[in-house]
């Protein structure tokens, strides 16, 4: 390849927090680390959150490296990959610094990547990073900068339509699917657009209609019974698809995504309380994502104090189910012996990672606030007889440096959907009440 088509890349830590094996998704640009991208990693290297692991991964492949070209020439990256450099001088650039006085490491970044444009000024010089302000700083003095998008998601918007519905089917047919608890064959439809396993959908002809879903180990579409679990019961189409995969065993993985109200963490829970006997465990957490720029550290109180507030949301649906129960019921008492036998626990993500996750219901709440690389450690870490539910909305996203295409809610659906243990559910209408409706729509 011709060196014009060759580029150059200046890589933010963000970037290196987001994913640290970036390095090998620039093919065979150059790519260039700033020296203050390094004092920045240095700060998260201790800790337990994922981005404190990737910040040590990352420091360790840069150690590995023993070529002294990299603060030079360059160190090779292997065939058919370009040249990794560590930018250590900081040359001043009076564009930047008339702009942007204040010299903290953003500004140490741009004027490294108007110095690195300069030197070699034939190439195109790219910031990469997935800090929108500073990619508007960047082009506010005419340099080149673009989003990390190696695990972009194509199209979102595929995720949140609405179901499938197949109109004017045979009315016979439907009436089979009353009868015929089993199901019925795939291949005896007529369906004029495929479906995915463990897909959910609507069969109409004039007033009959029937909920079903194509079930790959049977290979057969069955009628979808609506069924309630702990005294949870679906109130929409959408809440019945979701019990009926959050109820199936052989569906290992389970996604819910939906706007604030639909019920995804509700359902999750219910359907883990009635399955509770076939699991060893059933575990409930959330990443923390810090509020108002305040980390756990400005809040009083020990590790269990500091993450009750973020915890709350998932006492409070464990709270709806209590409340949907007799008082003194089976299932009641079932629940307050899960507690105190630690077999229902809910906890904040950080204290689950390097566990191994095994004959267990794990939900992951607020599943959208994760990187693509935090859902593929967590799932890695199933074993046998474990199944796992990510629930969350794709368009709240608390993380700064994640987006409704970036994170890893929407990543998992699009590598899963297709396969035999997977199912999504995209819950649509808010049901916590018309107020919390209207506002979720319009607010």
């Amino acid at each position: 390849m011709g060196r014009s088509k060759k580029k150059n890349f200046v890589l933010d830590t963000n970037v290196i927090l987001h994913d640290f094996r970036c390095l090998d998704n620039f093919e065979e640009n150059d790519i260039y680390i700033p020296i203050i991208v390094l004092e920045e990693l240095d700060k998260f290297k201790k800790g337990n959150e994922q981005i404190n692991y990737n910040a040590r991964e990352f420091l360790r492949q840069l150690d590995a490296i023993t070529d002294d070209d990299l603060f030079s020439k360059g160190a090779a990256m292997g065939n058919g990959m370009g040249k990794l450099y560590v930018e250590t001088g900081m040359k001043s650039q009076p564009k930047v610094s008339a702009i942007f006085p204040e010299m903290i490491p953003d500004h140490r970044i741009l004027a490294t990547l108007m110095d690195i444009s300069e030197r070699d000024p034939k190439t195109k010089t790219i910031l990469v990073t997935k800090d929108i302000n500073l990619r508007m700083k960047a082009r506010a003095i005419g340099l080149l900068t673009e989003d990390y998008i190696n695990d972009k998601v194509p199209d979102v918007f595929l995720f949140e339509k609405e179901h499938k519905t197949f109109k004017d089917m045979d009315s016979s047919v439907i009436d089979r699917l009353y009868t015929q608890a089993e199901g019925i064959d795939i291949s005896e439809f007529d369906l004029d657009s495929p479906v995915n396993p463990n897909e959910c959908f609507i069969m109409k002809n004039g007033k009959k209609s029937a909920l079903a879903r194509f079930n790959p180990f049977t290979n057969k579409i069955k009628k979808i019974e609506k069924q309630v679990a702990y005294g949870i019961q679906p109130r929409n189409a959408e809440q019945a698809f979701a019990l009926e995969v959050l109820l199936d065993p052989n569906v290992k993985l389970v996604a819910l995504t939906g706007k604030a109200g639909t019920g995804k963490t509700l359902l999750a829970l219910a359907a883990a309380l009635k399955q509770h006997e076939n699991y060893e465990q059933i575990l409930l957490a959330r990443p923390i994502v810090a509020l108002g720029n305040k980390e756990l550290g400005f809040l009083p109180g020990d590790e269990k104090q500091k993450i009750a507030p973020y915890m709350q949301p998932l006492f409070d649906n464990l709270l709806v189910i209590r409340n949907s129960l007799s008082y003194g019921s089976a299932e009641a008492r079932s629940i307050e012996e899960m507690q105190k036998n630690k077999k229902l626990e809910i906890e904040a993500l950080a204290y689950i990672r390097g566990r191994s996750l095994s004959e267990m219901v794990c939900i992951i709440d607020e599943a959208q606030n994760l990187t693509p690389h935090e859902i593929k450690t967590i799932i890695t870490r199933a074993g046998e007889g474990t199944k796992m539910i990510f629930a969350g909305d794709l368009q709240q996203i608390d993380s700064p440096y994640l987006d409704a295409q970036s994170n890893g809610l929407a990543y998992v659906i699009d590598k899963m959907t297709g396969q035999d243990l997977f199912a999504h559910v995209n819950l649509l209408k808010g049901e916590r009440s018309r107020l919390s409706e209207l506002a979720s729509t319009l607010l």
